[in-house]
């Protein structure tokens, strides 16, 4: 009888002895392989009368859990036996140890800060929850602008009373340059990277955060011939000497005039490719001479100063330089995808 078999098995796993870890391997082989006596029994299972199914079923459940900690028991007993006698720390760490490397827009940030570096250009940096004022205000953003709304915006505080005092994750570093303007007299010279924030669907394009570096020059005679020579200075240093530009057309609420900054497609040589939609030029950031407006809200002289402002996303250069295309991937820690980058900067 069925019954009487399962209760012998259970006997005789009970008591399970090994001296090695062949003995072990050999236990498991006999009761729990796909050929082993618990196998066995459950292809016999579709025999057992109806009225007496549960009952050899709960039985057969209860061999196979104790057959499994047996063996799991000898097994442990005998890794930690061995490990004694051969004086190891089977809990330690494995050595050496493996060592990190930078995230791939960490890597890209600081290429683009080393270039303007040397440029002249000073790190700036300043709050990620910032107020309306300097987000927008001082920015030349129009009080019905629709950045201010809430599917552009993240609103972290409202006062009804006072718009200015409404308190946002900002959604773009050129905060940092406000409060650079209003507390700094030119000449100025800044670089301000930075996390952004917008409340945007996440895509495999598009995400609710990213990150941002925009610069800032402010002084005397400050033109749009000086603003095209260091984006062009910059585009060869990140892209290789060959790399062309193009300026076309563009609005901003903070420059005037506003441009868009296209290079020569680096993949296929501007001769046309699917990843530059065959027009081969690839959009990279967006820059203009800085708007009057904003310098006299920051409490400069637009009479006697002024300068140009230009701002892109790391992630955009990051795709560029290394063909990621998926934006989700740089925020989900995938370290099959993070190993990809251990032979870089």
């Amino acid at each position: 009888m069925i019954l009487d078999k399962i209760a012998q098995l259970l006997e005789e796993v009970k008591n399970l002895s090994a001296q090695n870890a062949e003995e072990i391997e050999a236990l498991r082989l006999k009761y729990l392989s796909k050929k082993g006596e618990i196998t066995a029994l459950m292809a016999d299972f579709r025999n057992v009368p109806a009225d007496q199914k549960k009952e050899v079923g709960m039985k057969i459940n209860e061999l196979k859990q104790t057959a499994q900690e047996r063996i799991s028991a000898l097994k442990e007993q005998f890794e930690t036996a061995d490990g004694e006698a051969d004086g190891m720390d089977l809990t330690r760490t494995p050595y050496p140890i493996k060592l990190g490397t930078r995230h791939p827009l960490t890597i890209v940030k600081n290429e683009i800060i080393d270039i303007f570096s040397r440029m002249g250009f000073v790190l700036a940096d300043g709050p990620e929850v910032e107020d309306d004022l300097h987000v927008f205000t001082k920015m030349n953003f129009a009080a019905d602008h629709p950045a201010r709304d809430m599917q552009d915006t993240f609103f972290v505080e409202q006062n009804a009373d006072d718009v200015t005092k409404n308190m946002v994750l900002r959604s773009h570093t050129s905060s940092v340059q406000a409060r650079v303007m209003e507390t700094s007299q030119p000449p100025i010279r800044i670089i301000c990277p930075g996390r952004v924030y917008r409340n945007e669907a996440i895509t495999a394009r598009a995400h609710c955060f990213f990150h941002q570096v925009e610069g800032l020059y402010i002084d005397k005679n400050v033109s749009f011939t000086d603003l095209k020579q260091v984006l062009l200075s910059f585009a060869r240093e990140m892209f290789g000497t060959d790399t062309k530009i193009r300026l076309r057309p563009s609005y901003f609420p903070f420059t005037e005039p506003s441009a868009e900054m296209d290079i020569s497609c680096h993949i296929c040589g501007g001769k046309g490719c699917g990843f530059c939609k065959h027009t081969g030029w690839v959009e990279i950031l967006g820059c203009g001479m800085v708007d009057p407006n904003v310098l006299e809200q920051c409490g400069i002289d637009s009479k006697v100063y002024s300068g140009y402002a230009f701002g892109m996303g790391v992630e955009r250069i990051t795709n560029l330089k290394y063909q990621v295309s998926d934006l989700r991937m740089f925020s989900e820690n995938d370290t099959r995808f993070l190993k990809e980058f251990e032979s870089a900067k």
